[in-house]
């Protein structure tokens, strides 16, 4: 059974490793380069965050999967929606990092279901586990800031185009 924890736990870090080693290379110069707000997190906070969020989500998807007994019929909704809403996440840094597209990014953010995924992640999970679904609390709190984050640094930097320009 060890072999299925670790697989649902490492399984987030997979997206998050590759939009990282995907946009390594001009991610620094241009993110240093953007105004943000005196309460942005150092850059060096952003990979120990996402550690540490995306083992909880994992082992916490591990815990629905075991408590629901595999993938099943059961499982669909509740899996469905936390698969769904960790796609989203994971296309997440090819817009802001990649594509530089700072308005799109915070329509993604604000308007997009991503929140609405969550949400009925969470609601979904709290019935068939709770200490799952308080795993995920500090993602929320995250995603609350990250998207205040946002769309303070587009309404900042108005003048960064999408696009690679340097």
């Amino acid at each position: 059974m060890w072999a299925y924890t670790v697989g649902f736990t490492v399984l987030p870090h997979v997206g998050g490793f590759l939009g990282w080693f995907i946009n390594r290379k001009d991610m620094p110069v241009w993110y240093e380069r953007l105004k943000k707000p005196s309460w942005c997190p150092s850059r060096k906070i952003f990979p120990v965050a996402w550690t540490v969020l995306y083992t909880g989500m994992g082992y916490a998807s591990y815990l629905i999967w075991n408590d629901l007994g595999g993938c099943n019929s059961k499982a669909i909704v509740p899996l469905g929606l936390y698969g769904a809403q960790l796609a989203l996440n994971w296309a997440w840094p090819p817009f802001f990092f990649g594509i530089r597209n700072l308005k799109m990014v915070t329509y993604l953010d604000v308007y997009s279901p991503v929140g609405d995924w969550f949400a009925g992640t969470m609601c979904s999970w709290y019935r068939i586990n709770k200490a799952a679904t308080l795993l995920m609390v500090p993602y929320l709190g995250w995603l609350a800031m990250a998207t205040c984050l946002t769309i303070r640094i587009w309404k900042d930097n108005p003048e960064a185009k999408p696009g690679k320009t340097e």
